[in-house]
């Protein structure tokens, strides 16, 4: 059973950084894409970043430069450093897991298709003021 657990977030004034943590259970890197979608009030779910099975990474055009994604395989972890925050970044930002390759799926179909992931953590505010 695949699991994703979030933690950080918080509020921070534009032009600060935060950090957000993900634990995965369940999964392996070697078969899963993971990644960072949020979705602020009013608005659809937009993919932010997601990592691919061989490392390759896809990240939306306004988060480029600003966010950075990594991952510990060890701790099977995935974390999201966001910089040079800005009050558009205000969003519950969620982790997510899926199976790409068993779907005939690469990092950027997530980002730019909007494709969704199998697996959800539960999500994490992130306040941005101006």
């Amino acid at each position: 059973q695949v699991q994703l657990v979030q933690s950080g977030g918080g509020s921070v004034e534009a032009g600060g950084s935060l950090r957000l943590s993900c634990t995965a259970s369940g999964i392996t890197y070697n078969d899963y894409c993971m990644g960072w979608f949020r979705q602020a009030p009013g608005r659809e779910r937009e993919g932010v970043v997601v990592i691919d099975v061989d490392d390759t990474t896809s990240y939306l055009d306004s988060v480029r430069g600003r966010f950075t994604i990594s991952k510990d395989s060890d701790k099977v972890a995935l974390y999201l450093q966001m910089d040079s925050l800005k009050p558009e970044d205000t969003a519950t930002y969620y982790c997510a897991a899926d199976m790409c390759r068993a779907h005939g799926r690469r990092a950027y179909s997530y980002i730019h298709h909007r494709v969704g992931m199998a697996y959800w953590g539960k999500g994490t505010l992130v306040t941005i003021s101006s």
